[in-house]
């Protein structure tokens, strides 16, 4: 089920323009990004080593992997009664008996396995499963294709008619926008990080997922859950090709020195957030609700004036964020402080509760459910309540 993508509309024009400027037109980022350059530049790295090398290579790195059809970067087809009997992969026997059926739910770091695959295949290509892999995969694509609504550029991100996106073409640019907007660099350029071009001129961004995190896939493409267009994200659930491997399109080349995937910076931690990547997924059964705590109980009251039905409304939906304290994950927790962050801006918005004590009662209740994730946490309120504020609520009806 996809989250709620909540709209973020606080960066000004001049915000945007500057963003623009800094990205979009720099002569050197669009030298940089053209797919020609980038092609030739792969044609001119010396061979690649051969797959079994990078196999080994990256499950010393802790990254499990899995066999890729030959010169292609899908995986390596089942075998002939796992593609005919339609059976779920947790009931698979091949995986138990050591077979790479099912694709990156066949992925080991186990040497012996990895010599045995790959010394009867040689031509196979390696793919890396990033959820066990702890990684999480930045993709930015640069493919012609038509720019589409403003809507779909940067999901949840409202821009204004007035701004002038002349020269946006590509996920380098949209990503390198949402960055400048978070006045940040942009991650094309980290050279502190794993970073692997691809044969058509994209580039895959290796980092850490985090500890006890677990990021969602994505397209860039897509209407529901994405970071931004020609962006996917590659984590839980999803595959990558490993740097170093050629198929019939090119080679994933390794940019620089660093072959080590860097901590994902905070602001993607929050961007992707916010756009409905963590996953934590409802537990079942679902917690029953419990009371927030007495300094949220407190400033929903000076929130609301008292128990009026403001002050009900948002004590309710806080009571579901605080039930989550029954367990570490699995409680939806992230989705539950979204949608209270969300109906408190629509309060908010309707005058019937005082932000910044809506705000504090929202941080004091997070914490009470996740202790230790402020940042996390205050990042999902704003954004909540920053959507919500689009849509004022009056739950008696409007005066």
């Amino acid at each position: 089920m996809l989250r709620y993508v909540p709209s973020f509309s606080r960066f000004s024009r001049s915000s945007w323009e500057n963003a623009l400027l800094t990205c979009i037109f720099s002569p050197a980022i669009e030298a940089t990004h053209h797919p020609a350059v980038l092609k030739a530049t792969i044609s001119s790295t010396t061979p690649p080593p051969d797959p079994r090398t990078i196999a080994h290579w990256c499950a010393q790195a802790g990254w499990p992997v899995h066999p890729l059809a030959a010169g292609r970067k899908t995986p390596a087809g089942n075998c002939q009664t796992c593609a005919t009997s339609g059976h779920r992969h947790t009931d698979c026997p091949c995986i138990r008996n050591g077979r790479w059926c099912h694709g990156f739910h066949a992925a080991t770091t186990n040497p012996t396995l990895i010599d045995t695959w790959w010394s009867k295949h040689p031509a196979l290509g390696v793919g890396v499963s990033c959820g066990p892999a702890g990684l999480i995969i930045i993709d930015i694509d640069a493919h012609h294709a038509p720019v589409p609504t403003r809507d779909r550029l940067w999901p949840g991100i409202a821009v204004n008619d007035a701004v002038d996106l002349t020269g946006l073409q590509n996920g380098f640019h949209t990503l390198a926008v949402l960055a400048a907007l978070h006045g940040a660099p942009d991650p094309a350029h980290d050279e502190n990080t794993l970073r692997v071009r691809t044969p058509s001129g994209g580039l895959h961004l290796w980092y850490q997922a985090g500890i006890g995190r677990q990021w969602l896939c994505s397209s860039g493409s897509s209407a529901g859950r994405a970071l931004a267009w020609q962006v996917d994200v590659r984590s839980t659930g999803g595959y990558i090709v490993a740097p170093g491997i050629t198929t019939t399109a090119g080679t994933y080349t390794p940019l620089g020195e660093c072959r080590t995937p860097a901590p994902l910076p905070q602001w993607l931690v929050d961007e992707l957030t916010r756009t409905g990547h963590l996953d934590e997924p409802a537990s079942d059964p679902v917690p029953a609700p419990r009371k927030p705590p007495s300094r949220a109980r407190q400033a929903v009251i000076d929130a609301g004036g008292g128990r009026d039905s403001a002050a009900r409304t948002l004590e309710t939906v806080l009571a579901d964020v605080a039930s989550c304290s029954t367990a570490p994950t699995g409680t939806g927790f992230s989705d539950k402080l979204n949608r209270a962050a969300y109906t408190a801006g629509g309060l908010v918005a309707a005058g019937l509760i005082d932000q910044h004590a809506a705000q504090e009662a929202l941080l004091a209740t997070a914490a009470y459910a996740r202790p230790g994730q402020h940042q996390r946490a205050l990042s999902i309120i704003r954004s909540g309540m920053t959507a919500g504020a689009r849509q004022p609520l009056f739950p008696g009806g409007r005066p």
